[in-house]
């Protein structure tokens, strides 16, 4: 009887590891391929029903009137300043400035964003909330850098020297005939070197984004959570009419 009890036990035990055995299969291979999603496809009127209000709701937002432009707005129109990077670098400061000065006191004393990141014109006629995610479709934000005069001094070298119109409001550049350097203002006053100043910008741009290392040199970065698409947008309400020209903020003088 003992030795039957002693074999039973052994079958149980044998049974149990056999079943309790992990089986370690290893993916081995993996394979994709493309699906193509054209007319051949039909749309599934179930889903279409669902997806057709939020859809119609999305268009009449984006699409309805916020201003007008008269004149086409492009970032090819100049050598130095451009009518689409003027609007843009006003635009930041006017909608900004109230937010930066709520939360620190102090004012924007100038703005400097990107040529690149303006990545469509205003054609003439109504604009909408649609046209600003076309001009800027990224989610970049606006920050406010502080930094020292000599710092301003080496952003006015990188736009002289760049070759391309970067949107600026607040900075004033003025070249003689030679293409030099004649003198650089902000806010109508003379660059001091040993005062802060208050730059707005993008997020890009400030961790140096566009060659633009001055940027890393802040002593302080305030992030205002106000993406730039958002502050044309805002922009865009409050107006009836788009006006932005070519004017007198960076050029050469005759």
């Amino acid at each position: 009887m003992h030795l039957k009890i002693q074999h039973f036990v052994i079958f149980a035990t044998l049974c149990v590891t056999v079943s309790c055995k992990q089986d370690f299969n290893a993916l081995t291979k993996i394979e994709g391929g493309q699906i193509s999603i054209d007319s051949t496809h039909a749309k599934n009127e179930a889903i279409e029903s669902f997806i057709s209000p939020y859809r119609n709701r999305i268009k009449a937002i984006l699409d309805s009137t916020l201003a007008y432009t008269p004149n086409k707005i492009t970032k090819t129109d100049g050598i130095y300043n451009t009518s689409a990077g003027n609007l843009m670098a006003d635009i930041v400061l006017l909608e900004a400035n109230p937010i930066y000065k709520l939360r620190t006191g102090r004012d924007i004393d100038f703005v400097l964003l990107n040529h690149g990141g303006i990545r469509a014109i205003l054609s003439a006629g109504p604009v909408s909330a649609r046209h600003a995610f076309e001009v800027m479709p990224f989610e970049n934000a606006i920050v406010v850098a502080e930094l020292n005069g000599t710092d301003v001094i080496e952003i006015v070298s990188f736009l002289v020297n760049s070759g391309r119109a970067h949107p600026i409001s607040g900075l004033q550049i003025v070249l003689d005939k030679y293409k030099k350097l004649k003198f650089a203002k902000v806010n109508n006053m003379p660059i001091d070197v040993n005062r802060k100043y208050y730059v707005a910008t993008s997020d890009y741009l400030v961790s140096g984004g566009d060659q633009m290392g001055f940027f890393k040199n802040n002593t302080d970065i305030t992030d205002t959570d106000y993406l730039i698409r958002n502050a044309m947008i805002d922009y865009f309400k409050k107006v009836d009419t788009l006006t932005s020209v070519i004017d007198d903020r960076f050029y050469i003088e005759k």
